[in-house]
């Protein structure tokens, strides 16, 4: 775990909605948790010996984090764990809250884009920004009713909540209608599963970057047809080849050599490694895109090669 580990207490488990449940976490022993800002998320070690990302949907009180757990119909073993066996007053241990999807300073008109248990970190930034009183839109797309988890308390919210149901509108959500109608210089906000991403990123190709602001579920996992490649380890000297099935952080670790990492999914910034030669194929969530092309940095677990070899300050 990458950041100082916390033994947190499960006060409570709510439904939401089909499928979703939200977790209230707090510090044992009464004590004050870590404050954080709209868009973070915690690392949540579960006693199946998984780790898993999940955003802070509460405000900031520092007297307890709320997470909302969409049970994956793929699930490896994480969402299943936490709907299947956690009950209130088991001991789980997370990580401080870290932010990769952090909103723009000082606030200013927003326009939040949410597709299922994306909602999470969208629903703390819309409760912040109306805490602020900074005007919002909200366009949250879930496949019906009963799945769009915390709807009833968006709408209490001093904001502008457009709820898209699939099934009752008989299509999906209009993404690129949403972001025309959104004025130039707002900022816009969006999490969701990766086709709304790709959508919401077309839409928004011709906005000024900095104005556009995403968070995927997760990274591009290795192919098989990346290939394969070879990595320096200039301290140690070693040479490490990386089957194409393989992370670089896999082939790393199973030469022998530590490094530190969380997530394995590209949206933390654990294994983030220096780059001494060779190209990176960036396939992380963290880096910028002006990062990404400088080309002196890479997320280990996730991100391949362009060259045939790179060189890695490990």
């Amino acid at each position: 775990m990458a950041s100082a580990e916390l033994q947190v207490l499960i006060r409570a488990i709510r439904y939401e909605a089909e499928g979703v449940l939200s977790f209230e976490l707090e510090a044992l022993g009464g004590a004050r948790l870590p404050d954080f800002t709209p868009g973070a998320h915690i690392d949540v070690c579960l006693p199946n010996g998984l780790m898993r990302q999940y955003s802070l949907t509460n405000a900031s009180n520092g007297r307890h984090y709320i997470i909302g757990v969409g049970l994956d119909r793929a699930s490896r073993g994480g969402s299943r764990w936490l709907h299947d066996h956690a009950r209130p007053g088991q001991v789980l241990t997370i990580s401080a809250p870290r932010n990769s999807f952090p909103m723009a300073e000082p606030l200013a008109g927003a326009v939040l884009f949410a597709g299922g248990i994306g909602i999470t970190p969208i629903r703390a930034m819309a409760g912040h920004l109306a805490a602020q009183g900074v005007p919002w839109t909200l366009h949250y797309a879930a496949r019906s009713r009963v799945s769009a988890a915390f709807a009833a308390d968006l709408h209490t919210l001093s904001g502008d909540m457009r709820l898209h149901l699939d099934d009752e509108a008989g299509a999906l959500l209009d993404i690129a209608a949403a972001v025309a109608a959104a004025p130039m210089d707002a900022h816009l906000y969006c999490c969701g599963p990766e086709p709304m991403i790709a959508a919401f990123l077309e839409a928004t190709k011709d906005r000024v970057s900095d104005h556009v602001h995403i968070e995927h579920f997760g990274a591009i996992a290795p192919q098989a047809d990346d290939g394969g490649l070879v990595i320096e380890l200039a301290r140690s000297g070693r040479v490490v080849e990386v089957r194409p099935d393989q992370t670089i952080l896999e082939a790393v670790m199973a030469a022998g050599v530590a490094v530190a990492s969380s997530c394995r999914n590209g949206v933390c910034g654990t294994c983030e490694t220096r780059v001494l030669a060779g190209e990176p194929d960036h396939r992380d969530l963290i880096l910028s895109e002006a990062e990404k092309a400088a080309g002196d940095t890479m997320m280990i677990c996730c991100s391949r090669a362009k060259s045939p070899r790179l060189t890695l300050d490990l």
